[in-house]
């Protein structure tokens, strides 16, 4: 028996076992950085020591407000101080964060309010009306609404609702946090963008998001008090759980409500920026920025870029503006990154395109994950011959729990003992992953990802549309865009303006189609459109 015989006596007790949790991280800050700045936004700045407080103010202000330990409690913000706050204060007070994407429509955000079981929401005055016409469409109780004023970028209160400060002013700010008594409790509840019909709620534990903080400040050889700048949505994996790994060292969160190029060469050189992620479109606005927008700065920021490769062209040309831009990949199911482009200094010997061509990779799993690899549809390991392509499977600490109220899609993504991310990649002979195309025809808009199946239903509903297909055309601003296929029925006839405005008037607007050409589908023999052909045409224009 060798050891284990002797282990009698050598339990888990309250002196070697914590719970792994963020909240952790935000505890020992408000102590060992107190006087540091935690995050700023414009002329307003908040030190740990306030934002601890502030944070047990929000904590113990919902739970005043009836919020109890496994309630959802959900937003609709940007990046605002509050939306950082929230991140520590809802789970605080044992609740489970909710970020909503602040682009959805009306029908799906009420569906989400109404699966997720929102018992209180905190919302931008800008996207009031949205919270609003959610709530009345809902068949059950509707949450209770707060409203997040930003006086400072001119969104004022409509008064109507409960004020954001006037709600923590009746908090306490001593008030006692709840502690997960169990790391998988849940953390936080993402919902998918919604790529095979509704979107999914996908659940987070405190271990997956306190091992996600950890595993990026090695991948991103962070050291104490970087300046992050808040360009990822919070609500999209709750900003790569950035949030919530700031406080562990000290770091300060720099707030983006619009994500502009003269907001990130403003921050970059007023508040000493050295971190931020976006997607590409994020590195073509910095590329392609006017001279009256770019500011002078002298340190190197390291970025990370996610949501589709980036060009080369791109990668080459930011280096030369002062960035370091690193490949990553994830889904909302492994709460952001959990692939990276570990850089070979080899590598720093060859010429610049076949560099950028490298860093175009989504590279290997990143510390906290047991193994990310790309299979066949027998769950077999691909040749790592950079040609034979596969689906990318990842195992490891950082994927959700599964899908809320959902057990059989959550069965059907863990088959095998891996999560079946639905994206098809090839590996390259050093086992780095490459996606070559995207399963299930999804198209990625400024980071946003887009269900062609979704364009079509709401297409098909056009009288005079017989049939269509919506295929990602390459677009120099956002990656991809939406193009629309459409045959007529006989004798119809439709506008490109009429079928946008009518799309427009039931989609998202970063769902709807750019470009809409009207021509005869070509289909196999069993009536399937070729949608290969019809990425070559939308390529073409």
């Amino acid at each position: 028996m060798g050891w284990l015989a002797d282990e009698t006596g050598l339990g888990k007790c309250a002196a070697n076992h914590v719970p792994l949790t963020p909240l952790s991280h935000l505890q020992r800050a408000a102590h060992v950085f107190a006087d540091h700045d935690a995050w700023v936004y414009g002329a307003r700045r908040s030190t740990y020591g306030e934002y601890h407080a502030r944070v047990s103010r929000l904590a113990s202000a919902l739970a005043q407000a009836g919020i109890v330990p496994g309630d959802v409690v959900a937003t609709l913000l940007p990046n605002v101080p509050a939306m950082v706050e929230a991140h520590f204060g809802v789970p605080a007070c044992g609740a489970v964060l909710n970020t909503i994407n602040i682009r959805l429509d009306v029908d799906t955000v009420s569906y989400i309010f109404s699966h997720g079981g929102a018992k209180l929401v905190l919302v931008d005055p800008q996207f009031l009306p949205l919270a609003v016409a959610a709530c009345e469409q809902m068949d059950g109780p509707a949450p209770m609404l707060i409203e997040v004023a930003d006086d400072a970028a001119g969104v004022h209160a409509t008064g109507t609702y409960p004020e954001y400060e006037a709600f923590l002013e009746g908090g306490d700010p001593d008030h006692a946090w709840h502690m997960p008594e169990d790391e998988w409790e849940s953390l936080a509840l993402n919902y998918t963008s919604g790529t095979t019909g509704r979107p999914k709620g996908v659940v987070y534990h405190h271990r997956g998001a306190y091992l996600m903080t950890m595993g990026t400040v090695v991948s991103w050889r962070m050291v104490l008090y970087p300046r992050w700048m808040a360009i990822v949505p919070l609500f999209h994996c709750n900003g790569w759980n950035h949030s919530w790994m700031m406080p562990m060292l000290g770091g300060t969160v720099v707030c983006c409500r619009d994500v502009t190029a003269d907001a990130i060469y403003g921050a970059i050189a007023d508040h000493g920026v050295t971190h931020f992620g976006g997607a590409p479109i994020v590195l073509n606005m910095i590329v392609n920025a006017p001279e009256t927008a770019r500011r002078p700065f002298e340190h190197t920021v390291e970025v990370m870029t996610a949501g589709a490769p980036p060009a080369a062209a791109t990668l080459a040309a930011i280096e030369e503006l002062g960035f370091n831009v690193i490949q990553v990949y994830g889904l909302t199911e492994t709460y952001g990154h959990v692939t990276e482009c570990v850089w070979d200094p080899a590598w720093d010997a060859l010429p610049q395109d076949e560099r950028a061509a490298i860093k175009a990779r989504q590279g290997v799993a990143l510390p906290q994950m047991d193994h990310i690899t790309v299979m066949d549809s027998e769950m077999n390991q691909i040749p790592m011959d950079a040609s034979t392509t596969g689906e990318i499977m990842v195992r490891g600490n950082s994927v959700m729990k599964g899908y809320f109220k959902n057990p059989t899609a959550t069965e059907e993504a863990f088959a095998g003992g891996y999560f079946h991310s639905g994206d098809i990649a090839l590996q390259h002979p050093n086992g780095y992953i490459q996606i070559a195309d995207r399963a299930k025809d999804i198209i990625i808009s400024g980071g946003e990802n887009i269900s062609s199946v979704e364009v079509e239903g709401v297409l098909m509903h056009h009288p005079a549309v017989l049939l269509c297909a919506v295929v990602a055309k390459p677009d120099p601003k956002w990656g991809e865009v939406p193009c629309a296929f459409v045959e007529l029925k006989d004798g119809a006839q439709a506008e490109e303006a009429e079928i946008i405005a009518f799309a427009r008037e039931r989609l998202a607007g970063f769902k709807t189609p750019k470009v809409v050409v009207f021509q005869e589908l070509p289909k196999t023999s069993t009536g399937k459109i070729q949608k290969f052909a019809l990425r070559k045409t939308a390529a073409a224009i």
